[in-house]
Formats: C-alpha cells, sequence, structure tokens
C-alpha cells in the first residue's frame, strides 16, 4: 500500500487573517496507489477561530503557532493511516478524517452557548443573554463560566450548570475533562481521543466525581448522541 501525505501552506490562495496576521491558508495532500486528493485543514479552520486567540490586558496578544497546528494535522492522519492500513481508500481515509478530526468542546460549543442565552432570558437578564450569544464567538463558554462561580451565587451558579445536563449538550463535562489535560492553545479534545479506552475510562471517572446530580452513563450517552452532529 503506497500512501503519503503532506501538510503545507497553500500559496496558490489567496493569504487569509489568522489571527491579525495574513497567512496562506494550511491545505492537505493525501496520495494513494498515485492518486491525489486536497482538503483545506480542519485544524487550520479551527484554530483560526477568534476564541483561540489569547488575549491578556497590557501584554501582547498571542495566536496558536502554526507548527502546533501542522502536528496535530499529521498525528490524525498516521492515526487513520495505521487504522485502515488493510482497507485503505481516499474515500475511507475523508470519511474517518471528517468523523476522527472533529473537537467535541468546538462542535457542542454552539448549543451550549444557545442554552446560556435561554437561561438568562428565564432568569430575568435578557440583555446579559444577548451578550453571551453575541460574545461567545471570541470567548471560550467555559470560561465564561468559570468566572461565574466567582460572581454568581451559590445557588444560582449551581442551577446554571445542574440544568445544563439537562437542556444543552454535555459541554461543559467535556471541556472540564479536556481542560484538566490540555494546555493552550491545544485545548481540544477530539473523537479520536475520545474513543481510546484509557481515555473512556478516565472521562467516567471525572464525570463521577464532578457530575454527580446526573448518572455518568446518562452524560456518556449524551456524548455518543452529539456524534451524529459529526
Amino acid at each position: 500500500m503506497k500512501i503519503s501525505y503532506k501538510t503545507y501552506p497553500n500559496d496558490r490562495l489567496k493569504q487569509v487573517d489568522f489571527h491579525g496576521t495574513l497567512v496562506y491558508p494550511l491545505y492537505v495532500q493525501v496520495t494513494y496507489d498515485r492518486k491525489p486528493i486536497y482538503f483545506k485543514s480542519y485544524y487550520f479552520e479551527l484554530f483560526s477561530k477568534p476564541r483561540y486567540l489569547l488575549t491578556v490586558p497590557g501584554v501582547a496578544s498571542k495566536a496558536p503557532a502554526m507548527e502546533q497546528i501542522i502536528e496535530e494535522e499529521n498525528n490524525l492522519i498516521n492515526f487513520i493511516i495505521e487504522k485502515h492500513r488493510d482497507d485503505f481508500s481516499l474515500e475511507i481515509f475523508k470519511t474517518a478524517y471528517s468523523y476522527y478530526s472533529k473537537d467535541m468542546c468546538d462542535v457542542m460549543e454552539g448549543g451550549f452557548v444557545d442554552y446560556l442565552h435561554t437561561f438568562f432570558w428565564d432568569e430575568g437578564n435578557p440583555t446579559l443573554g444577548d451578550v453571551l450569544l453575541k460574545g461567545c464567538s471570541s470567548v471560550i463558554a467555559f470560561d465564561v463560566v468559570r468566572d461565574f462561580k466567582r460572581i454568581m451565587s451559590k445557588e444560582q451558579y449551581d442551577k446554571l450548570v445542574g440544568n445544563s445536563l439537562y437542556y444543552a449538550p454535555p459541554y461543559l463535562p467535556v471541556y472540564g475533562f479536556m481542560a484538566r489535560q490540555k494546555r493552550w492553545p491545544m485545548l481540544i479534545i477530539t473523537m479520536r481521543e475520545l474513543e481510546q479506552p484509557e481515555t473512556l475510562k478516565e472521562f467516567v471517572g471525572f464525570i463521577h466525581q464532578n457530575y454527580p446530580q446526573r448518572p455518568f452513563e446518562e452524560i456518556l450517552e449524551m456524548v455518543r448522541n452529539w456524534t451524529k452532529y459529526l
């Protein structure tokens, strides 16, 4: 089986804005039996989102390094090639890439922000809900909730988190689990990682310890249900 690939800046296209710097978009070429396919890097698109720019008052903003994105991309491609060594085809690769590349935090974040919007409207704070709906495109929703823990009453904060386990995607458990293991800027957890038995075992323990208000089996089922959006 002859498979090769490369992850590269596509200088045949116009440069695009990457957190204030013009760069060529990152592309991937996979070649199997001399037939190539080309596509834009999922991780380049993901880490181009405004919330991945680290901005601290009085300090220069910092963006993810292209080398880190390329490494994440290459790790995924190698995983797929190894997983499908006995049945590889370009069609199988494209399907596997679409599934295993996805960051579950990113997949669920929009639905969780919608929940925050509705929660604060129901609580009589519609303007705050509107601010979150629009502002969370440039900040991480998990960090917003973490700040709420410091400024809300315990009763209201517990209500926000507890209700989310029933009326929102299981974003808080997934992001919280990921954030204990990763460091900026690679704050992602992909389906490739979540399907590893050792990761799943650790995730179950994390849910059991941190979200006892709902059985971990139900939260796991919610996570699995969200894979249909991949």
